[in-house]
């Protein structure tokens, strides 16, 4: 009866027609422009290419260095690359402004390459170094390259003493298949402001992953005609990836070191996280007492070699029968306080150093850190204990350290006979979790102790805290 009524008025059917259509259409708009939530959207800031996933651990192996170095440098800086250089396992190589002058190979050392003519580009910084061209160009002679299964390109100087291990662990918390630029600043705040708060420092040494470092490479040169007023290398290569929109990811593990004198106060209190690298060791004092600075470096390397995590990582333990505090830098000192000291007030740097600038107005530099004053008179002084020897073995791995004697101060009462400080602990092996959330281990004394103390590092229990306990 319906039907036979719609027949029997064309009105009625047009007007339905009208309905369908319009339905149909919006069906149809609505289809189109709706996108899957499943559906992956590609940035459009970064190649389609940098989105490939990879689920193999990061290694040494996929790290490539390209150090900077100069015919007139680089003879004097071959005990601090063999540090941290294995020809077995690290893939690197010297870039340098022409053959040094005994160009004969060595195995114990990086491949030396000569860089290409940069007298082309323009450089206009009154006073300044027209190898800093040079240096910055290095960025693209090594993507150049064409090395296979490069995950991370590392720069830095060649006297820049890199920390493998822990550079290796500290990138593995970065996707490699994304722009990431990993470095640091400078200690200083008047160098940061002069030159850039958000710049890599290049003597520190810095990381860029192998999709940004392929984007910069072709397009540096352009960049290093835009830039001929600026000073060094790493301003250069900053401005470049500026301008390709990234930024720099801190990782307060590199180290400009641009401070000189003692490093002392510095090595003691260094961040959780892992220590990456150390720069500018020339114009610093040896780090251990009564030897050279290539030496003293060697000699920190025993522990770095052992367990490299855990070099410099600070564990602090009290001692309340004997009101004794001790703050334990792993594979370099342990130094003794009398009386309860807070937590918090041992983790900033002790002045045992000075600004890299000189002058008068040297007291007048800031530091990008909180600081401590360190007593004038070394009786006023923590007692130290330097390291001496490490041994590994099954059961774990102990630290000696011996105690570092300085004039005839009476010392701290009830520890006058101490002359050693034995540290055991087990091989720190933090994944990636750990490592983007890091926590203070805890130490134990021996309750009882002469002439040796026994310590004790352990991992913190739920709700331990580090504290007098009474």
């Amino acid at each position: 009866m319906f039907l036979f009524k719609i027949v029997r008025n064309p009105s009625r059917i047009k007007d339905l027609s009208l309905l369908i259509s319009t339905l149909f259409i919006f069906y149809l708009l609505v289809h189109r422009h709706h996108t899957p939530s499943n559906l992956l959207i590609v940035p459009t800031t970064q190649p389609s290419s940098t989105t490939t996933t990879t689920t193999t651990t990061t290694t040494v192996r996929h790290l490539f260095f390209s150090i900077a170095s100069s015919s007139k440098s680089f003879p004097n800086r071959i005990p601090y690359l063999r540090l941290w250089y294995n020809p077995d396992s690290t893939r690197a190589v010297l870039f340098l402004d022409q053959p040094p002058p005994d160009s004969s190979p060595s195995l114990s050392l990086p491949p030396i390459l000569i860089s290409a003519d940069t007298s082309k580009f323009p450089y206009t910084f009154r006073g300044g170094s027209r190898s800093a061209i040079r240096i910055a160009r290095i960025v693209k002679e090594a993507v150049d390259r064409n090395e296979s299964d490069v995950r991370w390109f590392v720069f830095g100087d060649d006297d820049t003493v890199f920390f493998v291990d822990n550079l290796v662990k500290t990138l593995s918390k970065y996707d490699h298949d994304h722009w990431y630029y990993v470095g640091s600043n400078s200690e200083i705040y008047e160098q940061n402001e002069k030159y850039s708060f958000d710049m890599a420092f290049g003597g520190g040494g810095f990381a860029i992953s192998h999709s940004l470092a392929k984007a910069l490479g072709r397009v540096l040169d352009s960049c290093l005609m835009r830039y001929p007023h600026l000073y060094g290398s790493d301003a250069r290569v900053y401005s470049c990836l500026a301008e390709l929109g990234v930024g720099l990811s801190h990782e307060p593990g590199f180290h400009q070191i641009d401070i000189r004198g003692d490093l002392f106060g510095m090595l003691l209190a260094h961040p959780l996280s892992p220590l990456v690298s150390l720069h500018h060791l020339d114009a610093v004092e040896p780090i251990f007492p009564n030897m050279t600075r290539t030496r003293a470096m060697g000699h920190l390397f025993k522990a770095v070699n052992a367990d490299p995590a855990q070099i410099l990582q600070q564990t602090v333990c009290y001692d309340h029968s004997k009101s004794l505090t001790v703050s334990v830098a792993w594979g370099y000192a342990v130094q003794l306080f009398e009386g309860s000291r807070l937590l918090p007030d041992l983790l900033s740097w002790q002045r045992t150093f000075r600004p890299w600038k000189r002058g008068k107005d040297v007291f007048s530099s800031h530091y990008m850190f909180k600081m401590r004053e360190y007593p004038r008179d070394s009786c006023e002084r923590p007692v130290v204990f330097f390291l001496e020897s490490v041994i590994s073995d099954t059961n774990g791995l102990w630290t000696n350290y011996r105690r570092h004697i300085v004039g005839n101060c009476s010392g701290i009462k009830g520890i006058q006979n101490l002359e050693q400080i034995r540290v055991f602990s087990w091989k720190t092996y933090f994944d990636i979790e750990q490592l983007k959330a890091p926590r203070r281990q805890c130490c134990d004394i021996s309750p009882s102790f002469s002439k040796s103390m026994v310590i004790d590092i352990r991992q913190c229990g739920v709700d331990e805290l580090i504290s007098m306990r009474k």
